[in-house]
């Protein structure tokens, strides 16, 4: 084969590549209760479940597909329908996580299950149709309820604050008794059977409650004041149900667990110190948010924030005691605002003004990586995007968008 051809062989080798080497997004199907569901947001809703925050952290090879449901049971879940869509669209290296309890032992009948049998063959089915469709399941018990009790205490086996109309105070003890019994042993015992993978997050979750005690634990679910958030105006005592920060830390916590147990699925999950996200899946819904949360001169250690896909609409400022952060992209992420000056200079001119930026960068050490800011102001020709001051800035993978891009001072 002479040279010429050698080389249009390399060239159709390369062309032909270009259109296989794209990588298939993995998606990670949830399966289960109000625990691990999707919450909505009107009113400032301060619930999530875990699974509503496990998109912050994977990389964007993963795409997490939620379709647990509030108070929904193996049995509900599948006689409803939501298995079978679920079924309808996975794929063979996808995975499925799975995790129900909390309504099984419910006494109504379009819910309830027995341990040791019609429990654990709805688990069993769960199973064996994800790995029909050559995909991975992974099996969880529920997480706890947060129910301290004392010894003599009437809700040890029982938790009044359940019974509708309950009329019985309940003095908290220092005793985490967890109402779930032998529910939680039935994935156990089918991932033990089944040979698939299980994660005890019952354990995991009673060992963080305990911990942290009757009072501090409170921070973790939906313990809400009367007259906080639009959401719930009388407030709120739910022992179940969890708060952004709680899912956002029991989300943790699980996805280690999975990590180990799962190591293919575990190679694509990082941690962020703050997720920023338009959809209710991170820390915060905005990214001046997080800068503000962000210690004050953190010179040991940077602060990583991950952006979620969304467009903000935002004017961004880092101070100068926000050092060493970097804000990291998924893709599609878009900083846009309008922002201008209607002011002239002395020869009657628009004058080019640094505060008609949309993003001021003062601290040293800022990192930003695959964003779009974007000045959308119409009006003005010296609206700027972004103004640096601070030293050792960095932007990768960035577009700048608008009338004039730049300003460093």
């Amino acid at each position: 084969m002479n040279i010429k051809n050698k080389i249009f062989v390399m060239l159709i080798v390369l062309i032909l590549s270009s259109f296989t080497t794209e990588k298939k997004v993995i998606t990670v199907f949830m399966v289960g209760d109000s625990t691990m569901s999707n919450k909505p947001l009107i009113g400032g809703n301060q619930e999530r479940g875990w699974g509503h925050m496990l998109g912050g952290f994977f990389t964007e090879e993963v795409y997490v597909e939620n379709h647990a449901r509030n108070g929904r049971s193996s049995k509900s879940f599948i006689s409803e329908g939501h298995w079978d869509e679920v079924l309808k669209r996975l794929s063979p290296g996808d995975y499925v996580i799975i995790q129900f309890g909390h309504n099984d032992e419910k006494a109504d009948r379009a819910r309830h299950t027995e341990p040791g049998t019609t429990f654990d063959e709805n688990l069993r089915r769960f199973v064996r149709d994800t790995r029909a469709r050559g995909a991975t399941p992974i099996l969880l018990n529920a997480i706890v309820r947060r129910n301290f009790v004392s010894q003599m205490d009437s809700s040890f086996v029982r938790d009044v604050r359940k019974i509708p109309d309950n009329k019985e105070s309940v003095v908290e003890g220092n005793i985490l008794f967890d109402t779930h019994g032998a529910y939680l042993e039935s994935p156990r015992n089918v991932a033990h059977e089944m040979k698939v993978p299980f994660v005890d997050a019952n354990r995991i979750t009673h060992d963080l409650i305990s911990s942290m005690g009757p009072e501090k634990s409170k921070e973790l679910y939906m313990w809400i004041e009367p007259n906080a958030i639009v959401s719930c105006p009388q407030g709120r005592q739910d022992n179940t149900h969890l708060s952004v920060y709680g899912a956002r830390i029991i989300a943790k916590l699980l996805i280690d667990a999975i990590a180990r147990e799962v190591p293919a699925l575990g190679k694509y999950v990082r941690y962020y110190d703050f997720v920023v996200a338009k959809d209710g899946s991170g820390d915060f819904f905005t990214l001046q948010e997080a800068i503000n949360s962000v210690p004050d001169f953190r010179l040991d250690k940077r602060t990583n924030i991950l952006i979620r896909p969304g467009i903000y609409d935002e004017k961004l400022i880092v101070p100068t005691s926000k050092v060493n952060v970097s804000l990291l992209g998924q893709s599609d992420v878009v900083i846009s605002h309008s922002n201008h000056t209607e002011r002239n200079d002395c020869w009657n001119v628009r004058e080019i003004n640094w505060g008609t930026a949309i993003c001021y960068v003062f601290a040293p050490g800022f990192c930003v990586e695959n964003v779009t800011f974007h000045n959308d102001s119409q009006s003005d020709i010296s609206a700027i995007t972004c103004f640096i001051a601070g030293d050792n800035v960095k932007f990768e993978d960035c577009f700048l968008k608008g009338k004039r891009m730049c300003f460093i001072a």
